[in-house]
């Protein structure tokens, strides 16, 4: 399993609009940062399957683990003991 910390600083772009009064990073940043290591790790690849299971807000540190077996990248972000998603990406020549 590999552990990578992040977070989305409140002047992050992604904010603007989402939303207004409580703003909550998008799913698709949160895809995004792990579809590219996923590629890295993997190449060219495809979202399987996501869940998000809690928002995260702008600068909260964001704790991604993933593990890669078979071409097979599944991933967990987590904030502290909060579960924010989890999911898988494949690699597209498996």
């Amino acid at each position: 399993m590999t552990r990578i910390s992040f977070t989305f600083e409140a002047d992050h772009p992604a904010f603007a609009g989402h939303f207004p009064g409580r703003p909550i990073v998008p799913g698709v940043q949160l895809l995004d940062r792990v579809e590219k290591i996923a590629e890295f790790e993997c190449g060219p690849c495809e979202l399987k399957v996501a869940k998000f299971l809690s928002p995260a807000g702008p600068g909260e540190l964001l704790d991604l683990e993933y593990s890669v077996e078979d071409g097979l990248l599944s991933f967990e972000i987590r904030c502290g003991d909060r579960r924010i998603a989890t999911g898988r990406f494949s690699s597209r020549t498996s």
